[in-house]
């Protein structure tokens, strides 16, 4: 008789125990975010107390908030203050007010204002993705005292590689390097070895541009201060990796004109995904429209010469792939700092070098296929189309990005979809109307 396929065997539950007591955090976090949510929460419940607050700091946010409604209030409570600063108020902010007014009267003094304080930052700045459990030093003090409260701070702080050293009023006035202070005299000034004017980043700064400052500084954390330049948090690198993903994630989502989703796919509703999809597809086909009615006023000449229909979508898709190119390189060249707004002018006129390289070229290896299909004056007509379709769609591509940042808006819409259906509806106007001139004479 078959064992019953949903019950695991003795073996695969033992398995089972053996990896879930012997696998680290983050692989074991891994293997529970693998698993559809409610096994996930059933195996996440086997876990003793330990093993629960070790784990949930690692896994995704999503699977944070489902299991948060799953968990005993007692047991929630006491995994949340384990917590880092940061993570507490990241899972705070994705419960129902009932459950963070109830979860918050249990907590601790400390992490209730802390999480007050936290989340009364705007969405998607520093301050909403700093922490507040950094190790902070007094500017008069020596290498010794600073070790000495470095221990003291170990504990309850993300890290001490790099501590920040403020005056009286807790202003930032410099960061010392643990290595630094190891090495120091005991008595020496924490002002002698310490590096003024750190780079950092104010509470409101977006969180991109956060992301981007740690990389290019190549730091362990950045610190944020305030309008005055006090002291009042940092952001780790691992926190500005998430967001640099989460960022690129989103910018992925906008260029297939997808409306961006917190959500991870294998987590996202189908209502969810419907909604975020149906409102630019819906959108587009008004785009599309265009093209349609352009077919439409050259449908004598289209029945004069079928031929030309051969070439309709060859070179209409030309000229969208040429223009989503151009507007993916542009957006990433945007998002990264390569190139700013001021650079337009060079870009576009270096790109019309390129775009008319391309479409010369691309004339070339349809030109035969014209004269095959129609003789030398559809080779005429479709090459002239190509280079000039592949030109105006490369244009356009590079240009959409400048325009929508002017515009204050994101220069990832304008690639994939949007920049094609543009492209489209502009390459049957282009095709016809050079057709009904050369064919015409």
């Amino acid at each position: 008789m078959s064992s019953n396929p949903t019950c695991p065997t003795d073996e695969s539950a033992r398995a089972i125990r053996t990896f879930t007591a012997s696998a680290r955090p983050v692989d074991l976090a891994f293997w529970l975010d693998r698993l559809e949510t409610e096994k996930a929460g059933a195996e996440f419940a086997k876990l003793d107390r330990a093993r629960q607050a070790e784990v949930f700091g690692c896994l995704p946010l999503d699977l944070q908030a489902e299991l948060a409604r799953r968990v005993p209030h007692q047991d929630l409570v006491r995994i949340v203050a384990g917590l880092n600063a940061d993570d507490r108020v990241d899972l705070f902010n994705r419960l129902t007010p009932e459950a963070q007014v109830r979860l918050a009267q249990d907590l601790e003094p400390k992490a209730q204002a802390d999480i007050r304080r936290l989340a009364g930052y705007a969405e998607e700045s520093a301050g909403a993705i700093m922490t507040s459990d950094y190790a902070v030093l007094d500017a008069d003090m020596t290498a010794r005292a600073a070790l000495d409260a470095l221990r003291q701070q170990a504990t309850g702080s993300e890290t001490i590689y790099r501590s920040y050293v403020v005056d009286a009023d807790h202003r930032l006035i410099g960061s010392v390097r643990l290595h630094a202070l190891v090495l120091a005299a005991e008595e020496t000034p924490l002002t002698e070895i310490m590096e003024t004017e750190p780079v950092s980043v104010t509470s409101d700064t977006d969180q991109e541009i956060v992301g981007q400052m740690v990389a290019r500084y190549d730091l362990l954390a950045i610190p944020v201060v305030d309008g005055g330049g006090r002291l009042v948090g940092i952001v780790t690198h691992d926190d500005a990796t998430d967001v640099m993903e989460a960022e690129a994630t989103e910018d992925f989502q906008k260029m297939s004109h997808v409306l961006p989703f917190k959500q991870t796919m294998r987590r996202a509703a189908i209502g969810t995904l419907y909604s975020r999809r149906i409102v630019w597809l819906a959108l587009l086909v008004f785009g599309n429209l265009f093209s349609g009615a352009g077919i439409a006023y050259f449908e004598d000449m289209i029945l004069a010469y079928v031929s030309l229909v051969f070439f309709l979508p060859l070179l209409i898709d030309s000229s969208g792939n040429a223009g989503a190119q151009s507007a993916t390189l542009m957006v990433r060249a945007l998002a990264t700092g390569d190139v700013e707004m001021k650079d337009w002018r060079d870009l576009i006129l270096r790109e019309v070098a390129v775009a008319a390289a391309l479409g010369a070229t691309m004339a070339a290896v349809v030109f035969p296929l014209g004269a095959w299909r129609g003789g030398v004056d559809v080779a005429i007509t479709v090459g002239l189309t190509m280079f000039v379709v592949v030109l105006i769609g490369s244009l356009v591509g590079m240009s959409l990005p400048f325009l929508l940042s002017r515009l204050r808006l994101d220069p990832a819409t304008a690639s994939g979809p949007l920049v094609t259906t543009i492209s489209d509806a502009m390459g049957v106007l282009i095709y016809f109307s050079i057709a009904t001139l050369v064919l015409s004479l």
